[in-house]
Protein backbone atom coordinates (compact mmCIF):
# COMPACT_ATOMS: atom_id res chain seq x y z
CA UNK A 1 0.00 0.00 0.00
CA UNK A 2 1.49 3.17 -0.96
CA UNK A 3 0.61 6.81 -0.38
CA UNK A 4 -1.02 8.09 -3.34
CA UNK A 5 2.24 10.74 -4.18
CA UNK A 6 4.45 8.30 -3.42
CA UNK A 7 5.61 5.59 -6.44
CA UNK A 8 5.28 2.36 -4.02
CA UNK A 9 4.33 -0.98 -5.13
CA UNK A 10 3.23 -3.07 -2.27
CA UNK A 11 0.11 -3.22 0.15
CA UNK A 12 -1.05 -6.26 2.55
CA UNK A 13 -3.80 -6.52 4.59
CA UNK A 14 -4.46 -5.12 7.42
CA UNK A 15 -4.96 -6.09 11.11
CA UNK A 16 -5.24 -4.51 14.52
CA UNK A 17 -2.03 -2.43 15.49
CA UNK A 18 0.47 -5.16 15.31
CA UNK A 19 2.31 -5.33 18.60
CA UNK A 20 5.72 -7.70 17.63
CA UNK A 21 6.28 -11.17 17.93
CA UNK A 22 8.68 -12.02 20.76
CA UNK A 23 6.09 -12.07 23.59
CA UNK A 24 3.82 -14.43 21.47
CA UNK A 25 4.39 -17.18 23.88
CA UNK A 26 2.91 -15.38 26.90
CA UNK A 27 -0.06 -14.55 24.77
CA UNK A 28 -3.19 -14.85 26.65
CA UNK A 29 -5.12 -17.96 26.02
CA UNK A 30 -1.58 -19.65 24.98
CA UNK A 31 -0.94 -22.64 27.37
CA UNK A 32 2.28 -24.02 28.05
CA UNK A 33 1.26 -27.63 27.22
CA UNK A 34 3.94 -30.53 25.86
CA UNK A 35 2.50 -32.00 22.51
CA UNK A 36 1.86 -35.51 22.76
CA UNK A 37 3.87 -36.08 19.62
CA UNK A 38 7.34 -34.58 18.44
CA UNK A 39 6.87 -30.85 17.57
CA UNK A 40 9.20 -32.27 14.00
CA UNK A 41 6.20 -34.61 13.22
CA UNK A 42 3.31 -32.05 13.79
CA UNK A 43 5.63 -29.90 11.62
CA UNK A 44 5.77 -32.64 8.84
CA UNK A 45 2.29 -33.32 9.10
CA UNK A 46 0.52 -29.75 8.88
CA UNK A 47 2.75 -28.87 6.12
CA UNK A 48 1.73 -32.67 4.37
CA UNK A 49 -1.32 -31.21 4.56
CA UNK A 50 -0.64 -27.81 3.29
CA UNK A 51 0.32 -29.66 -0.08
CA UNK A 52 -2.68 -30.89 -0.62
CA UNK A 53 -4.87 -27.90 0.75
CA UNK A 54 -3.09 -25.83 -1.99
CA UNK A 55 -3.43 -28.63 -4.84
CA UNK A 56 -7.13 -28.79 -3.70
CA UNK A 57 -7.95 -25.42 -3.88
CA UNK A 58 -6.86 -25.51 -7.22
CA UNK A 59 -9.79 -27.40 -7.95
CA UNK A 60 -12.67 -25.03 -6.45
CA UNK A 61 -14.85 -21.80 -7.45
CA UNK A 62 -15.88 -19.20 -4.76
CA UNK A 63 -16.67 -15.83 -4.86
CA UNK A 64 -14.15 -13.41 -3.16
CA UNK A 65 -14.86 -10.07 -1.59
CA UNK A 66 -11.97 -7.56 -1.55
CA UNK A 67 -13.00 -3.94 0.73
CA UNK A 68 -10.46 -0.93 2.10
CA UNK A 69 -11.12 1.93 3.52
CA UNK A 70 -9.28 5.35 4.79
CA UNK A 71 -10.19 5.82 8.02
CA UNK A 72 -9.87 8.62 10.35
CA UNK A 73 -7.50 7.55 13.08
CA UNK A 74 -10.01 7.37 15.56
CA UNK A 75 -11.84 4.91 13.46
CA UNK A 76 -14.29 7.25 11.26
CA UNK A 77 -15.56 6.79 7.91
CA UNK A 78 -14.05 9.14 5.23
CA UNK A 79 -15.57 8.36 2.42
CA UNK A 80 -12.52 6.73 0.45
CA UNK A 81 -13.24 3.07 -0.08
CA UNK A 82 -11.74 0.56 -2.71
CA UNK A 83 -14.53 -2.38 -3.30
CA UNK A 84 -14.46 -5.59 -5.99
CA UNK A 85 -16.62 -8.29 -6.39
CA UNK A 86 -15.90 -11.25 -8.28
CA UNK A 87 -15.74 -14.77 -8.91
CA UNK A 88 -13.19 -17.24 -9.18
CA UNK A 89 -13.52 -19.64 -11.97
CA UNK A 90 -12.20 -21.67 -14.71
CA UNK A 91 -12.92 -20.76 -18.71
CA UNK A 92 -13.88 -23.95 -20.94
CA UNK A 93 -10.04 -25.05 -21.01
CA UNK A 94 -10.37 -25.18 -17.34
CA UNK A 95 -8.06 -22.32 -16.55
CA UNK A 96 -8.54 -20.38 -13.92
CA UNK A 97 -10.48 -17.17 -14.66
CA UNK A 98 -12.33 -13.98 -12.26
CA UNK A 99 -14.98 -12.89 -13.61
CA UNK A 100 -15.62 -9.38 -12.03
CA UNK A 101 -19.33 -9.12 -10.92
CA UNK A 102 -18.86 -5.61 -9.24
CA UNK A 103 -16.10 -2.92 -9.26
CA UNK A 104 -17.19 0.73 -8.55
CA UNK A 105 -14.84 3.08 -9.21
CA UNK A 106 -12.39 3.83 -6.32
CA UNK A 107 -12.40 6.68 -4.44
CA UNK A 108 -9.30 6.42 -2.21
CA UNK A 109 -6.93 9.20 -2.35
CA UNK A 110 -4.35 9.18 0.29
CA UNK A 111 -3.09 5.69 -0.75
CA UNK A 112 -3.01 3.68 -3.98
CA UNK A 113 -3.02 0.13 -4.97
CA UNK A 114 -1.00 -1.75 -7.09
CA UNK A 115 -0.24 -4.97 -8.52
CA UNK A 116 1.81 -6.48 -5.53
CA UNK A 117 -0.86 -5.09 -3.46
CA UNK A 118 -3.38 -7.22 -5.20
CA UNK A 119 -0.99 -10.64 -5.66
CA UNK A 120 -0.37 -10.23 -1.71
CA UNK A 121 -3.95 -10.70 -1.62
CA UNK A 122 -3.90 -13.90 -3.36
CA UNK A 123 -0.64 -14.94 -2.00
CA UNK A 124 0.01 -13.82 1.22
CA UNK A 125 -3.42 -13.73 2.76
CA UNK A 126 -4.29 -16.97 2.59
CA UNK A 127 -1.16 -17.90 3.55
CA UNK A 128 -0.11 -21.75 2.47
CA UNK A 129 2.75 -23.50 4.43
CA UNK A 130 3.78 -26.31 2.28
CA UNK A 131 6.20 -29.39 2.13
CA UNK A 132 8.03 -27.56 -0.31
CA UNK A 133 8.19 -23.91 1.69
CA UNK A 134 8.50 -24.98 4.92
CA UNK A 135 12.35 -24.81 4.42
CA UNK A 136 12.34 -21.06 3.80
CA UNK A 137 10.88 -20.70 7.65
CA UNK A 138 11.77 -20.80 11.16
CA UNK A 139 8.97 -22.41 13.03
CA UNK A 140 8.80 -22.10 17.10
CA UNK A 141 6.42 -24.06 18.99
CA UNK A 142 4.41 -22.22 21.31
CA UNK A 143 1.76 -24.28 23.22
CA UNK A 144 -1.88 -24.56 23.29
CA UNK A 145 -4.38 -22.50 22.35
CA UNK A 146 -8.54 -22.96 22.06
CA UNK A 147 -10.36 -21.11 19.01
CA UNK A 148 -13.32 -20.96 18.68
CA UNK A 149 -13.75 -24.34 20.49
CA UNK A 150 -10.88 -26.18 18.15
CA UNK A 151 -7.99 -27.37 20.55
CA UNK A 152 -4.87 -26.31 18.09
CA UNK A 153 -0.58 -25.47 17.86
CA UNK A 154 0.57 -21.99 18.13
CA UNK A 155 3.81 -21.31 15.89
CA UNK A 156 6.12 -18.44 15.54
CA UNK A 157 6.81 -18.40 11.69
CA UNK A 158 9.64 -16.35 10.98
CA UNK A 159 11.53 -16.43 7.28
CA UNK A 160 15.22 -18.02 7.36
CA UNK A 161 16.28 -15.65 4.51
CA UNK A 162 14.66 -12.84 2.61
CA UNK A 163 15.57 -13.48 -1.16
CA UNK A 164 15.90 -11.08 -4.14
CA UNK A 165 12.12 -9.82 -4.37
CA UNK A 166 10.30 -12.63 -2.59
CA UNK A 167 7.32 -11.82 -0.26
CA UNK A 168 6.88 -13.98 2.84
CA UNK A 169 5.13 -14.58 5.68
CA UNK A 170 5.89 -13.52 9.04
CA UNK A 171 3.53 -14.21 12.20
CA UNK A 172 1.62 -17.12 14.21
CA UNK A 173 -0.38 -19.64 13.00
CA UNK A 174 -2.85 -21.81 14.89
CA UNK A 175 -3.20 -25.76 13.75
CA UNK A 176 -5.82 -27.93 14.49
CA UNK A 177 -4.51 -30.56 16.85
CA UNK A 178 -6.71 -33.39 15.35
CA UNK A 179 -6.80 -32.64 11.40
CA UNK A 180 -2.84 -30.72 11.39
CA UNK A 181 -4.45 -28.27 9.39
CA UNK A 182 -4.10 -24.32 9.39
CA UNK A 183 -7.23 -22.99 10.64
CA UNK A 184 -5.29 -19.49 11.32
CA UNK A 185 -3.12 -16.95 10.48
CA UNK A 186 -1.94 -13.84 12.10
CA UNK A 187 1.48 -11.99 10.74
CA UNK A 188 2.70 -9.42 7.51
CA UNK A 189 4.41 -9.58 4.61
CA UNK A 190 8.22 -8.92 5.05
CA UNK A 191 10.35 -8.15 1.87
CA UNK A 192 13.81 -7.03 1.26
CA UNK A 193 14.00 -3.37 1.69
CA UNK A 194 15.62 -1.37 -1.17
CA UNK A 195 16.40 2.20 -2.09
CA UNK A 196 12.64 1.76 -4.35
CA UNK A 197 10.37 0.18 -1.67
CA UNK A 198 11.59 1.77 1.34
CA UNK A 199 8.61 3.78 1.81
CA UNK A 200 6.33 0.65 1.73
CA UNK A 201 3.92 -0.14 4.60
CA UNK A 202 2.21 -3.40 4.89
CA UNK A 203 -0.23 -3.71 7.72
CA UNK A 204 -0.83 -6.92 9.83
CA UNK A 205 -4.14 -8.87 8.54
CA UNK A 206 -5.82 -11.92 10.22
CA UNK A 207 -7.28 -14.58 8.86
CA UNK A 208 -9.92 -17.59 9.48
CA UNK A 209 -10.31 -20.82 7.55
CA UNK A 210 -13.33 -23.12 7.66
CA UNK A 211 -13.87 -26.81 6.46
CA UNK A 212 -15.17 -27.22 3.23
CA UNK A 213 -16.24 -30.80 1.76
CA UNK A 214 -15.72 -32.11 5.16
CA UNK A 215 -12.30 -32.67 4.11
CA UNK A 216 -10.06 -29.14 3.98
CA UNK A 217 -9.76 -25.93 5.76
CA UNK A 218 -10.08 -23.36 3.01
CA UNK A 219 -9.50 -19.12 4.05
CA UNK A 220 -13.14 -17.77 4.29
CA UNK A 221 -12.09 -14.21 6.20
CA UNK A 222 -9.02 -12.05 6.18
CA UNK A 223 -9.32 -8.41 8.29
CA UNK A 224 -7.18 -5.85 8.52
CA UNK A 225 -7.28 -2.82 10.29
CA UNK A 226 -3.87 -0.65 11.21
CA UNK A 227 -2.39 2.51 10.96
CA UNK A 228 0.64 3.00 8.85
CA UNK A 229 3.22 5.28 9.40
CA UNK A 230 3.98 6.70 6.11
CA UNK A 231 6.50 9.50 5.96
CA UNK A 232 5.60 12.47 7.53
CA UNK A 233 1.96 11.26 7.89
CA UNK A 234 0.11 8.48 9.41
CA UNK A 235 -2.66 6.57 7.63
CA UNK A 236 -5.07 3.72 8.96
CA UNK A 237 -6.68 1.47 6.78
CA UNK A 238 -9.65 -1.41 7.49
CA UNK A 239 -9.20 -4.20 5.08
CA UNK A 240 -11.86 -7.08 5.05
CA UNK A 241 -11.52 -10.00 2.23
CA UNK A 242 -14.31 -13.04 2.06
CA UNK A 243 -14.06 -15.94 0.17
CA UNK A 244 -17.60 -18.10 -0.06
CA UNK A 245 -19.31 -20.38 -2.44
CA UNK A 246 -16.33 -22.77 -2.40
CA UNK A 247 -17.64 -25.66 -5.18
CA UNK A 248 -15.68 -28.22 -6.69
CA UNK A 249 -14.80 -27.23 -10.41
CA UNK A 250 -15.69 -30.50 -12.09
CA UNK A 251 -14.08 -31.32 -15.81
CA UNK A 252 -16.65 -31.63 -17.80
CA UNK A 253 -18.83 -28.22 -16.51
CA UNK A 254 -18.41 -25.32 -18.52
CA UNK A 255 -19.11 -22.06 -16.57
CA UNK A 256 -20.46 -19.19 -18.80
CA UNK A 257 -22.40 -17.21 -16.59
CA UNK A 258 -23.16 -16.54 -13.05
CA UNK A 259 -26.27 -15.39 -11.26
CA UNK A 260 -26.56 -11.17 -11.14
CA UNK A 261 -25.69 -9.80 -8.08
CA UNK A 262 -27.96 -7.45 -6.09
CA UNK A 263 -26.45 -4.27 -5.50
CA UNK A 264 -25.16 -3.76 -1.55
Amino acid sequence: MARRWLMVSALIWILVSGAGQGSAAAASGVRDETPPIPVEEIIREFAAKESEFRRARENYTYRQSVSIEVLTLDGRKTGQRYYTLSDILFDNRGRRIEKVLRAPQSTLRNIQLTQEDLDDIQNIFPFVLTTTDIGKYSLSYLGKELIDEIDTYVFEVIPKQIRGSERYFEGKIWVDDQELQIVKTDGKTVYRITKKNRDQRFPRFETYREMVDGEYWFPTYTRADDVLDFPGQRIRVREIVTYKNYKRFEADVRITATEEVPDE
